[in-house]
């Protein structure tokens, strides 16, 4: 037998609600989870905002620097303003 539209919209709200449900219930047992381990190791919230740290050998090497602005560039790409068309050797790191 063939479900009608609302017959499959019921049944679609009823399965949000029990997904939503079952979230819930999973997300309050990650928050005891992490909750227990930040006071067992004394972590504190702001240690766990530490912005992402790039790994080693993945941040772009600066060569050159604008001792005015104190801007950088990596010397890939295109030149920025303060450095196109002059003497790349004056601003070299």
């Amino acid at each position: 037998m063939t479900k009608t539209y609302r017959e499959l919209l019921a049944e679609l709200r009823e399965l949000d609600a029990r997904i939503a449900a079952e979230r819930d219930i999973r997300r309050n047992g990650a928050l005891e989870t992490i909750r227990a381990l930040m006071t067992e190791f004394r972590i504190t919230p702001e240690e766990l905002m530490v912005p992402h740290v790039r790994e080693r050998g993945s941040q772009p090497r600066v060569k050159y620097r604008d001792p005015v602005s104190g801007a950088t560039w990596s010397g890939r790409g295109r030149a920025p303003a303060w450095i196109a068309g002059r003497d790349r050797d004056a601003f070299a790191v």
